[in-house]
């Protein structure tokens, strides 16, 4: 089990919560959230993200990772435009924070 912020993931079950709320993600989703939440608080490039959740060394597109982490921040109720719990480092990549804020 993984537990960051009010974050719980089982990657067994492949169940997420935010505190007692249980989350339906879909699998890509799931992969994403489990492989940042697995490196809280460091950061995880791009190109790291399409090896280890897509499995491919090449940006099948360049808006994958942005559409899912769109979706993925929607539903864990984290405003991109002040994000607490997944940070974009541009140029850099995303980190998963550890504290309650950015």
């Amino acid at each position: 089990m993984l537990e960051v912020q009010d974050l719980r993931l089982d990657p067994q079950s492949r169940r997420v919560w935010r505190a007692e709320e249980e989350i339906r993600l879909s699998r890509k989703e799931f992969d994403l959230l489990h492989h940042l939440m697995g490196r809280a608080g460091q950061v995880v490039t791009r190109a790291e993200l399409m090896e280890h959740v897509w499995q491919t060394s090449f940006f099948t597109s360049s808006k994958t990772i942005d559409v899912h982490l769109g979706w993925l921040r929607r539903k864990l109720g984290d405003d991109p435009r002040r994000p607490h719990l997944i940070t974009t480092l541009r140029g850099h990549g995303l980190r998963f924070e550890t504290g309650g804020g950015a």
